[in-house]
């Protein structure tokens, strides 16, 4: 059973054809991975799920179409954004930036500090000198508050040391046992760890949907539909300079 499904998706800024109708289904439960090359249209993607960007097309969320509803209701429907920049307050402690994003009645915070001991010890430390790792946590947390029935993070893992590469999947590994995940991912050791389905762009549209672990266990699919061997560790994703 598909959570969230998206429909001929497709997004045009300023004049430039970004998303020429793209489609995917999101399982209600586990990891659901979206692939692709730099520049394939993953970013623009998760946000016109969001709202954040125009788009046409259907956007459909437990049954209830939310494609033409501004952000802040896409957010009230019950999807967390972990965005690509981690769009952490630099200037407020780790304890404000959580407070800030709190919405539900009962936040949770036993939930958060057991996924994320660390924040708990740095709340009273400013935002803006925590790690990479740790700025991601403070991103991922924030999702994890208000009880959300799906959590999109996007390239949580970039830019980030393999140690905490690993911490970074512990975490999502565990929080997929709570709530569905869309991972927006360049690293495909990870994918292949936590993911159980996948969706793969190209040019704006789908490329491929189907099983995340055969996908990257054929070797020449895997080339042809992200350029890499399914075999080898991915190389740490460079700022995609094309569509976003």
């Amino acid at each position: 059973m598909s959570l969230l499904t998206v429909r001929d998706l497709r997004v045009v800024i300023d004049g430039l054809h970004i998303l020429h109708g793209v489609d995917l289904d999101v399982a209600a439960t586990g990891v659901t991975a979206l692939l692709g090359r730099n520049g394939a249209g993953k970013t623009t993607t998760v946000k016109a799920v969001m709202g954040l960007v125009p788009r046409t097309g259907t956007v459909t969320f437990d049954g209830t179409d939310i494609g033409r509803l501004p952000t802040h209701r896409v957010v009230r429907r019950g999807i967390g954004y972990a965005p690509e920049d981690r769009g952490v307050f630099a200037h407020l402690s780790v304890a404000e930036n959580l407070r800030l994003a709190e919405r539900d009645p009962h936040p949770a915070y036993d939930l958060v500090h057991e996924l994320f001991p660390e924040l708990e010890r740095r709340r009273g430390q400013p935002a803006g000198t925590l790690s990479g790792g740790q700025q991601q946590m403070v991103a991922i947390a924030r999702t994890l508050l208000n009880g959300n029935r799906l959590i999109i993070a996007d390239e949580p893992t970039k830019g980030l040391a393999p140690k905490i590469v690993t911490e970074v999947a512990d975490v999502l590994a565990r929080a997929a046992e709570t709530v569905p995940v869309l991972l927006v991912e360049q690293n495909l050791a990870l994918v292949r760890r936590v993911a159980g389905h996948c969706a793969v762009l190209a040019d704006g549209r789908t490329a491929h949907q189907g099983d995340a672990r055969a996908l990257l266990a054929d070797e020449d699919a895997a080339r042809r539909l992200l350029g890499v061997g399914a075999h080898r560790p991915a190389a740490p994703a460079a700022p995609e300079g094309g569509p976003r």
